[in-house]
């Protein structure tokens, strides 16, 4: 979230700059208490209700403590009405008030993709959007996290610290409650500070070409072969030793997902690695690795032996190949090999589409997604190479109008200097 896009050398401050703010400690009204029952769920609504202009909304999860990504506190503020802090773990039924009164405003989040899903799993549903980070990279702003951008437009220090906590903690600390609130209580003074950055240039049409592009997007399909991301699986030699590192990733992903546990808290991915890796074949083989003897992991040896045995004992015909490019294209550095014409596309395109981004103060990634540069890429146009075709081809892609506006004529240029160069050489 907080990885900054590519900008332009005179967009960036002087390392030596650093902008006076004054330091936001805690919400302008205090902290407000945590709402959990029906009753205080209602009141918030009518509060809700009777306020005016967008809402700022926030969430709290477990990432990293928990399997699932649900929403462990809900922050909300909104003009005329106050903040209010909702704990939805105890009785999420109740929620259905709040959720009528934050159906058709606007609301103003920090990285949507973040906390939408979690909102949509309770039945919250967003009809207008306001995405501040995504507004800081159309800016081409060096930093997009909440904090950087606070200060940046309003000169406000937020307090940083709680994170990456385990929100499904209960009760919660103050100091967290303290910094969930903060969360949002700025947020619709930063959204109007940059709605008029976007204004003055020129860009604030983009902006809500790609806030309803965000709504609109269904989630992304589950990914396969999951298991191939586990750390350091590419010291695995054998495709019998990548068996067994799938079978010990199933093993734990499901202990995990019926413990509601993140799986790298039942067993790290090292421990799995290792294990395939040395294939233990009894109870002492197996604890004497390490983390395996410990007293939890004593406990599950069962469940990781049996997986290894199942590993064991699959024909060969069913491994894992050794490797494998997946459902998308290969790297671009293997281009070459496997799609010459593909691989002379994107060295022209790349340099042209990167010349565009800075032209217009934008990351390269947020004028078009890097999947759809590189499908264009390696499957060209079929015919000849016309912007109506090229648009039709962003089109089709999922490119927002303003993007294919910009980007069309360098991308029919760079693709049309290609077809040339391949007729000449030919």
């Amino acid at each position: 979230m907080d990885t900054p896009p590519d900008s332009t050398a005179e967009n960036k401050a002087p390392e030596d700059e650093v902008p006076e703010v004054e330091p936001l400690l805690a919400p302008a009204g205090g902290v407000p208490p945590v709402l959990s029952t029906a009753a205080e769920f209602a009141d918030a609504a009518e509060a809700l209700a009777a306020g005016e202009g967008p809402i700022a909304v926030d969430t709290e999860r477990a990432s990293g403590y928990r399997y699932s990504q649900r929403a462990y506190l809900i922050q909300i503020k909104r003009r005329g009405s106050g903040s209010f802090l909702l704990d939805p773990i105890a009785d999420p039924e109740a929620l259905a008030p709040v959720i009528d009164a934050l159906r058709g405003p606007e609301w103003v989040l920090h990285a949507a993709d973040q906390d939408l899903p979690c909102l949509r799993e309770l039945g919250f549903e967003c009809v207008e959007l306001y995405d501040t980070e995504l507004a800081g990279r159309l800016l081409g702003l060096a930093k997009v996290n909440l904090a950087a951008m606070v200060a940046q437009f309003l000169g406000l220090g937020l307090l940083k610290g709680h994170g990456a906590a385990d929100w499904s903690r209960r009760p919660l600390p103050d100091d967290w409650l303290n910094y969930a609130a903060l969360d949002v209580e700025v947020l619709v003074e930063l959204r109007d500070a940059m709605d008029a950055a976007l204004a003055e240039s020129g860009k604030d049409g983009w902006a809500r070409e790609e806030f309803a592009y965000v709504l609109a997007r269904p989630p992304a399909p589950p990914r396969t072969d999951r298991w191939r991301k586990t750390s350091n699986i590419h010291t695995v030699k054998s495709a019998r030793a990548l068996a067994a590192v799938r079978e010990l990733w199933t093993a734990r992903e499901e202990l995990a997902e019926r413990r509601d546990v993140a799986p790298g808290r039942v067993l790290p991915d090292t421990a799995i690695v290792n294990a395939a890796t040395v294939d233990p074949k009894s109870n002492n083989e197996l604890t004497r690795l390490p983390i395996f003897g410990g007293p939890r992991q004593r406990r599950q040896a069962g469940i990781w032996l049996s997986a290894l045995q199942r590993a064991r004992e699959l024909p060969d015909s069913e491994l894992p190949a050794r490797k494998t490019n997946g459902p998308g294209l290969p790297p671009v550095s293997r281009w070459e090999q496997r799609n010459p014409e593909a691989a002379a596309r994107m060295q022209k395109v790349r340099p042209a589409l990167k010349e565009v981004a800075e032209s217009h103060t934008l990351p390269v990634e947020n004028l078009l997604a890097p999947d759809v540069v590189r499908q264009l890429c390696w499957d060209g146009l079929n015919g000849p190479v016309t912007a109506e075709a090229v648009d039709a081809h962003l089109s089709a892609a999922g490119a927002r109008p303003w993007q294919r506006r910009l980007s069309v004529d360098a991308l029919t240029e760079a693709l049309g200097e290609v077809g040339t160069e391949t007729t000449s050489s030919e």
